[in-house]
């Protein structure tokens, strides 16, 4: 069994044990029974049947189109395959997200992310499930497996979803690294380099009126320097008062997992 297969579901349970702890992981504020139902059923069908199923198939498409890149990239310096993984993974995703708040057609697929009133990590992986089938950043990661990156992949992706599922943990583990004044340099780069619980829950924000909320910006995933370099970064080091969708009525749990097959 691959490492991240053991390692991200270890990385997940243990910031959900942290918000068991110390917040109410089972019971958000204004969670709705079908809230759980959309969190359950994108989680799981994403871990085991979507990003696998892409995967799969870039790598067919992979050999099928370029038969002699099998391996083509295994004898670049690890430091240009992290870059590859950064810019055709991580840099493509952020567009992918940023275009997902732009286009109506795109928001359909990407609303369920947004639909609960809270943040928790629960909501990771919350997404309609076309939304990964689609997103170009999966497919580019099969083909760049397929020219020898597997190994690389590993460490990379372990290291994307510890950060993610922090950024998207309500217990705010910057918070408190914000206060002493010794590590202020520090968290002055952190937070311009990866995604944080403070920019991360301004993107989430309910109402743009707070001055905190962000929804139009901060689309980093592992790194918020996307954010920083395109212009659409947001950095207060504060937290939205309220986490949702402005301006928009709710929709179905089905509409939000199956959009457009189910509409209303």
């Amino acid at each position: 069994m691959s490492p991240e297969v053991i390692a991200i579901p270890a990385i997940y349970a243990g910031f959900a044990a942290l918000e068991i702890a110390r917040t109410r992981f089972f019971s958000k504020p204004k969670q709705t029974r079908g809230d759980a139902v959309v969190e359950i059923v994108s989680s799981v069908a994403l871990l085991a049947l979507v990003q696998p199923m892409v995967i799969l198939a870039a790598l067919a498409l992979s050999a099928w189109a370029l038969p002699g890149a099998r391996d083509a990239l295994v004898g670049l310096p690890l430091i240009a395959k992290v870059a590859l993984f950064l810019v055709l993974d991580d840099m493509l995703q952020y567009w992918w997200h940023r275009a997902s708040h732009s286009l109506p057609w795109l928001y359909n697929l990407h609303r369920a992310h947004h639909s609960g009133e809270y943040l928790s990590v629960r909501v990771v992986y919350r997404n309609n499930l076309f939304y990964y089938a689609l997103m170009p950043s999966l497919w580019c990661t099969g083909a760049l497996i397929y020219m020898g990156l597997a190994p690389v992949y590993v460490g990379y992706v372990i290291v994307k979803q510890t950060v993610i599922i922090a950024a998207h943990c309500d217990v705010r583990w910057d918070a408190p690294l914000y206060r002493i004044k010794a590590l202020s340099p520090l968290m002055w780069v952190v937070e311009r380099l990866i995604s944080t619980p403070s920019t991360h829950s301004a993107h989430h924000g309910q109402h743009r009126s707070d001055g905190v909320t962000h929804y139009k910006g901060n689309f980093g995933n592992l790194l918020f320097l996307w954010d920083m370099l395109f212009g659409t970064a947001k950095i207060t080091r504060r937290y939205p008062a309220a986490i949702g969708i402005e301006n928009l009525a709710p929709i179905s749990a089905g509409a939000q997992l199956l959009w457009p097959l189910i509409r209303r």
